[in-house]
């Protein structure tokens, strides 16, 4: 009996230590997920519809959740959307309008000079990509809800030569 009692004397620091470190990780994996939920994401984000704002191939841009929350985005923002026609995407575009604010745009802006002109409804918002000959937003698929709007883009962390607020 001493000698299993050596054995859990011998062992006790050990394994108090490894708890401790264990729930130190813990912590900190829950903190990094509340901040990547509720404060703050980096999403890469790609494609031709924000032109020249955005490179074709990719930037990573830090995006944040707390003005969007609490009501404080608004016209000339670039904003992750939650896709109106795939809720497995996510768009980034520019805020053009809000609820109440009429917009004109261009239907077919490569093939005409036709344009249309919408008031946007309550709880809304008009996007549109930068790049207007090759953006899929609001021009199809009408204005967007403001609940799909997952967060405000502001600041470009790579590639580093566009490194800074957007």
């Amino acid at each position: 009996m001493s000698r299993l009692f050596q054995f859990a004397r011998q062992w006790k620091p050990i394994i108090k230590e490894g708890f401790s470190q264990s729930f130190l990780i813990a912590k900190f994996l829950c903190l990094l997920h509340v901040t990547n939920t509720h404060v703050c994401t980096p999403v890469l984000v790609y494609g031709p519809s924000m032109l020249p704002t955005l490179n074709l191939t990719g930037d990573v841009v830090l995006v944040e959740h707390l003005s969007q929350k609490f009501g404080k985005v608004g016209p000339g923002e670039v904003v992750v959307v939650r896709s109106p026609e795939n809720p497995r995407k996510t768009v980034t575009k520019r805020i053009v309008a809000v609820e109440g604010e009429s917009v004109t745009f261009l239907v077919e802006p490569a093939l005409s000079d036709r344009s249309h002109t919408v008031v946007v409804p309550r709880g809304h918002v008009w996007i549109q990509g930068d790049n207007i000959y090759s953006s899929r937003d609001s021009r199809q698929f009408g204005p967007v809800p403001y609940g799909l709007i997952l967060g405000k883009a502001f600041w470009r962390v790579w590639p580093p030569d566009g490194f800074g607020s957007l």
